[in-house]
């Protein structure tokens, strides 16, 4: 600190850029928005700033409400999924060979090389009623009817029907897919992160001392990862809650989420005022969930240090 203050020409050159950046492109930007939120649109482009909270009151209406809370739902159903798949995913690769690790994280961040448009339209190649999903089940009844006739048990042709194809695409299912595929890297890598750090030799204290493994799973893996098990949630819960690509893409009408109902607000209906509100609704709540995740962390820390 103290060579900071010796040097400060060199502190404001390396602050500069980025706090301009911040301002210029976040601060500005936002600020813009809150002032259109409590404005009214009086015509086709123009607005009045006449400081209203209809906006909000619209928001706020059930109709929207029920949409808040189905984002609500499907971002924590998401963050669900991602933590149960994504867990065992960071355990494996925090202990496997040296070697290896390297090249398994490669796996995990390498979606990020993809366009995620282009990743959302191979989902859909996947999941259409002619997909690889369909076709693989066809296969495998079609061989199932085969190997049924061979064995002479061709009466018992699964009821003699021909394969129907699943619907699996544009329904919330295929939306909860989407978004599963699309955030579980940014579930694994923080759990990665402090499975790696942690000290393995309390796994073996642990089994040594009697504790059999779903002991030591609860009691000793899950308190040493607490860090990054919070981190995994809150980076991964937040975007989802903004996403609207798999839900335009692989949802169906009762699918659209508020980011959804926030983009058609910009551009089909042209209705800024309107969207900036249901923007800042939706920060409000996203702030208040870690305001409420701080509390809880510090209580926790508070207790654990009493």
């Amino acid at each position: 600190m103290e060579s900071w203050r010796r040097h400060p020409l060199v502190f404001w050159i390396i602050g500069l850029p980025p706090t301009f950046w911040l301002v210029v492109f976040f601060l500005v930007p936002l600020t813009l928005m809150w002032i259109m939120s409590v404005s009214t649109k009086v015509g086709i482009n123009d607005l009045d700033l006449n400081w209203t909270l209809d906006n909000y009151s619209r928001a706020l209406g059930w109709l929207y409400l029920e949409i808040l809370l189905k984002s609500f739902w499907m971002a924590g159903a998401t963050t669900l999924l991602c933590f149960a798949i994504g867990f065992p995913v960071a355990f494996a690769i925090s202990f496997a060979p040296q070697r290896w690790k390297g090249l398994l994280l490669l796996l995990i961040i390498l979606p990020f090389w993809t366009n995620l448009l282009i990743r959302t339209y191979a989902l859909i190649a996947v999941l259409r009623t002619r997909g690889y999903v369909n076709f693989s089940l066809e296969w495998l009844w079609e061989k199932a009817n085969g190997f049924l006739m061979f064995v002479g048990l061709g009466e018992y042709q699964l009821l003699g029907q021909r394969f129907e194809p699943l619907e699996l695409l544009y329904n919330n299912q295929a939306v909860l897919f989407g978004m599963t595929y699309v955030f579980l890297p940014f579930m694994i890598l923080p759990l990665y992160a402090a499975l790696e750090r942690m000290d393995k030799s309390y796994i073996e204290a642990s089994l040594d001392l009697g504790a059999g493994q779903w002991r030591t799973f609860f009691s000793v893996i899950i308190p040493l990862s607490k860090a990054g098990i919070i981190s995994g949630i809150i980076i991964t819960f937040i975007p989802a809650l903004g996403a609207f690509l798999q839900p335009d893409l692989l949802g169906g009408p009762d699918s659209q989420l508020i980011a959804n109902v926030i983009e058609r607000q910009f551009k089909s209906a042209n209705d800024w005022p309107f969207g900036s509100a249901l923007s800042f609704i939706l920060m409000y709540m996203t702030f208040g969930a870690l305001a409420l995740r701080a509390v809880l962390a510090k209580n926790s820390s508070a207790m654990e240090a009493a």
